[in-house]
């Protein structure tokens, strides 16, 4: 058995904003992907995952039997096949904000949900929002408590736009310039990130006044201004208002960057070579980086890992 690739994602915009009803924007990225594979011999790695997926299963039969409504499986068709050897194949980074517990909760929806939602059907907004929730539901089990656009993302294989918590849709994304020197690229930051504790971090500074007032005044605002120029295609306002969120997160959410790069964060604002920005929850795995001179970008950054993923 094999079963189908799904793919990571990258949320353009949006991360903790989505969780204060700022717009968003999640894009695949299928540089990596992951499968759902059957193996008698396995490696220590999958054995490894084959292990998670045990109790994977017995969190998903906790889950239907409190909320059956929500979200049915075919457990002993799933328990059976982890019992001969199944695992989950992945070439996702873990922890590095790309998405590979989403990958994981979309393949298993996949090929033992009973009567799902599928990609060839007419998405409608509630179709989207209850898979949404079901795949919010499903990916607590990894890391507290999950917004469900990972695995939705990773299911759909397409770009979705968040308006707000209650209003989700696909997205039409311009196409990509092919010789265009403007990129969006991820700087490797060679550290496993947490979500959890960084969820935690936010959720604490969201009781202080002033950081509430920030989020709402600078940080939604300047988010919202971002995936707007980002769907119009308008590169000029996007990198000006990439640079005000850029100056806006090393600001206010210092804990969520790693400290050996604070100094170059600055140093891509200071000289306008490139912008950098959290990717997912932050703390370690992936930065996202904005350039309008990809080249510049590189020269500049030449001693860190770049992979393009989107150019202008």
């Amino acid at each position: 058995m094999k079963g189908p690739l799904f793919y990571s994602k990258i949320l353009l915009f949006g991360e903790y904003g989505i969780i204060k009803d700022s717009k968003g924007l999640s894009i695949p990225y299928n540089f990596y992907n992951g499968a759902l594979k059957l193996d008698k011999n396995l490696s220590e790695k999958s054995r490894k995952s084959n292990e998670n997926l045990r109790k994977f299963a017995a969190y998903l039969e906790a889950l239907q039997e409190n909320d059956p409504g929500l979200v049915q499986f075919d457990l002993e068709e799933l328990r059976e096949d982890i019992s001969k050897g199944m695992y989950f194949d992945s070439s996702i980074p873990q922890g590095y904000g790309v998405g590979s517990s989403g990958a994981l909760v979309a393949a298993i929806y996949d090929k033992y949900a009973t009567d799902k939602i599928t990609v060839l059907e007419n998405l409608t907004r509630d179709k989207l929002l209850k898979l949404k929730k079901i795949f919010g539901e499903i990916e607590s089990f990894f890391h507290g408590k999950s917004s469900g656009l990972d695995p939705l993302n990773s299911y759909l294989s397409i770009p979705i736009l968040i308006n707000s918590k209650e209003n989700i849709e696909p997205a039409g994304i311009p196409s990509q310039t092919e010789n265009g020197t403007g990129a969006v690229f991820l700087l490797d930051s060679g550290i496993t990130g947490e979500t959890g504790p960084m969820v935690s971090i936010f959720m604490e500074n969201m009781k202080q006044e002033p950081f509430r007032k920030m989020l709402k005044d600078q940080f939604v605002k300047q988010t919202d201004a971002c995936v707007d120029d980002f769907l119009k295609g308008d590169v000029k306002s996007l990198f000006s208002n990439v640079k005000k969120l850029s100056h806006t997160v090393l600001d206010n959410f210092k804990p969520m960057i790693p400290a050996k790069f604070h100094k170059l964060w600055k140093k891509g604002i200071e000289t306008n070579d490139y912008y950098l920005k959290l990717c997912g929850s932050g703390g370690g795995g992936y930065i996202l980086g904005f350039t309008e001179d990809i080249y510049k970008a590189r020269k500049a950054l030449k001693d860190y890992n770049l992979e393009v993923v989107y150019n202008f």
